[in-house]
């Protein structure tokens, strides 16, 4: 990834499906709720002033964290400060 965050803001995938693995679209409310049920997932950016997570740990978020949507490397991704990282897998 060619993107580096600001200060301790964290890189994550958006967990949002919007289709089924057998080809159903999903209404809004029905992606953000399945969004929901996907806390753990994996760093992909730091910023340099991130002290807790480093790329690729494993991390778990509050399911109703706010997040900056965003678009990177044409894939829909994530940005939470580091404050809202709940801890993380080894």
């Amino acid at each position: 990834m060619k993107f580096t965050p600001n200060g301790s803001w964290v890189v994550l995938p958006d967990p949002t499906i919007t289709e089924t693995e057998s080809g159903i679209i999903l209404d809004e409310a029905t992606s953000m709720q399945n969004a929901k049920r996907k806390n753990i997932l994996e760093v992909l950016a730091v910023g340099p002033q991130c002290a807790f997570a480093k790329v690729g740990d494993t991390v778990m978020i509050d399911p109703r964290t706010e997040a900056v949507k965003c678009r990177l490397d044409n894939k829909d991704m994530l940005l939470v400060g580091e404050h809202q990282l709940l801890g993380k897998l080894s």
